[in-house]
């Protein structure tokens, strides 16, 4: 059924397999027009969710797009709940401001809530845009730029217990998503891996490597065990004083201490190079407590994932929470008024309730700010703090912001 879009004579259907081409290439315009190469291109043709994906037409013209992935993402307590990745968003730069990108967010979380998922998630080229539709901003990203030939490592014991082997990306793809697999539990904001997304971090397509080497992979072992890895890049770069090149982190995950200094002394070891950046870690991430000097190590952070719920009594059932809760959220949800009114949430580390309520509310806060500390990375203290969260029981706000907290900080792990 098509949506008409606001003041003009533009219409919000689903995709057709066929069309993908020019909607595509229409994303591409709206995103500074620059062709991807070829070996990005199909691999997104393949993950492409055709019967999720939105296109905006006048007449003949695709003038918006928007898609959805099916994922599963890691909610505090370590259930893996179904959410619609949002993604591929844009609208033509002749067609601004006639309500295209509302009626694509209206008309796509209408359809999220009826597949029956109770979250929607994206990440934004731009933060400003998507609050007004509800999405608070859960999770942060760290980069960091380390000065290696003035920051030293401090390893725990068992560090050279392990064994360190250099492989070829795609021939250890298996081993390294075992180990990816195993991680996603412990951690909000992982999302569980659908076949074919393993292919996502092993892109290299050398039109995009901008003097980098190809994609290398490390391997830790202990006892034949894939334990963990690394995969990145060097550049090489030389200077009058001698070589100063870098070592580009794209992703690593280990399942043990030893293991995770293992990898990092590796890179740090690097022959060459003087210094690692990366640029999407966890901001807890472990590495911080090993180096001599943190100050060398130009650590930045950034806004990540953003969370809607989509479902306000569903998406707070499916966590846990890591203190005793017993309050009523006044909630407010202009955009999906379905969640508008007052929820009861009673629940503890072994699970939760959530269920709507006449009894007068405890805190009042918009669907906006639920979905910034749904997954524990977001104090509803500090939101409360900027007047975004109102206490009306004293003593709920120090309750609910405990509860809600995780032992670790949430994370995505890559973009989508």
């Amino acid at each position: 059924m098509a949506t008409d879009a606001r003041n003009t004579g533009a219409d919000v259907r689903v995709l057709r397999r066929d069309e993908w081409d020019n909607w595509y290439d229409r994303l591409l315009d709206a995103f500074g027009g620059v062709p991807e190469p070829a070996e990005e291109r199909a691999l997104f043709n393949s993950l492409t969710e055709v019967d999720r994906s939105l296109g905006v037409w006048d007449g003949d013209t695709c003038v918006g797009t928007a898609g959805a992935f099916s994922f599963r993402i890691t909610v505090p307590g370590g259930a893996s709940v179904p959410a619609a990745g949002v993604t591929m968003v844009s609208v033509a730069a002749t067609h601004r401001r006639r309500g295209i990108l509302a009626s694509m967010m209206r008309r796509q979380l209408d359809d999220v809530r009826s597949w029956g998922e109770p979250l929607a998630v994206l990440t934004a080229s731009e933060p400003a845009i998507y609050g007004r539709f509800g999405y608070g901003i859960a999770t942060t990203r760290l980069s960091a730029e380390i000065d290696t030939d003035r920051v030293r490592l401090s390893v725990p014991a068992g560090t050279d217990d392990v064994r360190l082997r250099l492989a070829d990306p795609v021939s250890v793809r298996e081993a390294c998503e075992a180990v990816y697999a195993r991680r996603v539990a412990g951690r909000p904001g992982m999302l569980a891996r659908r076949p074919g997304w393993e292919n996502l971090p092993l892109l290299d397509p050398e039109s995009a490597r901008q003097g980098t080497s190809p994609l290398r992979c490390v391997l830790a072992e202990r006892d034949g065990e894939v334990l963990g890895y690394a995969r990145y890049f060097t550049k090489p770069r030389w200077t009058p004083e001698g070589p100063a090149g870098t070592v580009e982190l794209r992703d690593l995950e280990a399942l043990d201490p030893a293991s995770h200094a293992a990898l990092w002394r590796f890179l740090f070891g690097i022959d060459l190079t003087g210094t690692v950046r990366l640029h999407t870690r966890p901001v807890d991430d472990a590495w911080q407590h090993l180096v001599s000097d943190i100050r060398r190590c130009a650590v930045r952070h950034r806004d990540s994932l953003h969370v809607r719920l989509v479902e306000v009594g569903a998406a707070l059932e499916a966590r846990t929470y890591q203190a005793p809760v017993d309050l009523v959220l006044a909630v407010e949800d202009s955009f999906c008024p379905w969640n508008e009114g007052s929820w009861r949430l009673t629940g503890d580390t072994k699970g939760a309730s959530c269920e709507r309520t006449g009894d007068a509310a405890d805190l009042a806060l918009t669907v906006r700010e639920l979905g910034a500390a749904y997954l524990g990375g977001v104090s509803l203290a500090s939101l409360a703090a900027a007047g975004r969260v109102r206490e009306l029981r004293q003593g709920a706000l120090a309750e609910a912001s405990l509860a809600f907290g995780s032992v670790v900080a949430p994370w995505l792990p890559h973009g989508f």
